[in-house]
């Protein structure tokens, strides 16, 4: 028999949950376009209203305010492009699908703890011409909670709407969108249990979107395409299992278990609130590239930041801005799941201390 498998990079994406499963496998029976207007097309049309009911209700919106797109990618750029690329202003630690719209002068500062600069934030904004403001809620790399809900009085106050990328927030932090105060919200089904593929954009209500494709007149004209049906219908299915994610002192011991071994000064952003489920530790002296080969070797599944590289481990910008230089190389990302034991913990950490033997031997 091979090694057992462990799985620590729930931030990249999470198993399908059952309940996911179990809802597409029942989509199966649904033939019909939702788009059409006999019954096979309603059947399908009130299955997906079901489900944007749901994520409505955990978000403290309305269903007309949900927006189905393709993932987190498409509905950030959804919100994105709803305002002129000079008048996009965004956290310089977002998520390339966020960066990669903007214009590097138009970075909002962050400071050595991985949070952003209020009151450099403050000082751009108030001087740049109204438009978008994104700060994502919980960060990709570090698991650092983000003041939205400041960033974005501050933001209104000068004329801006505010944009957060959700996607490692949602299911691991409670998210009422009025308290949060921004005007766009992107989720993502793949993180919490859902299929890969599927997400949405909340838009504010009374908001009048320009859609970014052309076609067809779905979602209210603001999402053209004929709908995912399964990939919707699995969402709702892992919004059934999402307290299985949220924040619990399980979560907390498995993190502090990798704190405490490790050493804090070796974790990104350690005297930062964060959520439990994510976490960056630095092994002095080893690149990132030699201990993901030796940790998969080992059968555990870690990362080096975003998935969203085409399978190439890339440098982690957010570590940079940080000002964390070189040494940002030799930092590996965990991210814990419902299937994550304290025995795994221990089996990292097992071969942690194996790869670290190693590279001090060879010195």
């Amino acid at each position: 028999m091979g090694k057992e498998l462990i799985y620590l990079d729930y931030a990249a994406t999470a198993p399908l949950a059952e309940t996911a499963k179990t809802a597409m496998a029942d989509g199966f029976a649904l033939v019909g376009n939702p788009s059409s207007v006999h019954r096979a097309g309603r059947a399908a049309r009130d299955a997906i209203s079901k489900v944007r009911e749901q994520l409505a209700a955990a978000l403290g919106t309305t269903p007309g305010q949900v927006v189905f797109t393709s993932g987190g990618t498409e509905a950030n750029a959804l919100a994105l492009t709803q305002v002129p690329q000079s008048k996009r202003y965004v956290s310089a630690i977002e998520h390339e699908a966020v960066l990669s719209w903007t214009l590097p002068a138009y970075h909002l500062p962050v400071t050595a703890h991985g949070i952003i600069d209020l009151e450099g934030a403050q000082a751009r904004l108030s001087s740049w011409e109204p438009g978008l403001v994104s700060l994502m809620l919980v960060n990709n790399a570090t698991g650092i909670i983000q003041p939205v809900t400041a960033l974005a009085e501050i933001a209104h106050a000068h004329g801006h709407l505010v944009h957060c990328d959700g996607v490692q927030a949602f299911g691991k932090v409670p998210i009422d969108i009025a308290t949060l105060g921004a005007d766009f919200l992107t989720v993502s089904a793949h993180k919490i249990g859902g299929p890969k593929g599927i997400g949405a954009l909340i838009v504010k209500d009374g908001f009048a979107l320009t859609a970014l494709l052309q076609g067809g007149g779905q979602e209210r004209r603001r999402r053209p395409g004929t709908e995912n049906v399964l990939g919707i219908l699995g969402f709702g299915g892992a919004l059934e299992a999402i307290g299985d994610y949220a924040g619990s002192a399980h979560y907390d011991a498995l993190q502090a278990s990798i704190e405490t071994h490790v050493g804090a000064a070796h974790v990104a952003g350690s005297a930062s609130s964060r959520v439990p489920h994510i976490l960056s530790v630095r092994m002095a002296g080893v690149k990132n590239q030699l201990q993901l080969m030796r940790f998969d070797l080992a059968g555990l599944c870690v990362s080096a930041g975003s998935a969203c590289s085409s399978g190439k481990v890339a440098g982690n910008h957010v570590l940079e801005v940080m000002g964390l230089g070189e040494s940002a190389e030799e930092y590996i990302r965990l991210s814990f799941g419902p299937s994550t034991t304290s025995r795994h913990i221990a089996q990292f950490l097992s071969v942690w201390d194996d790869i670290r033997a190693s590279q001090k031997a060879a010195a």
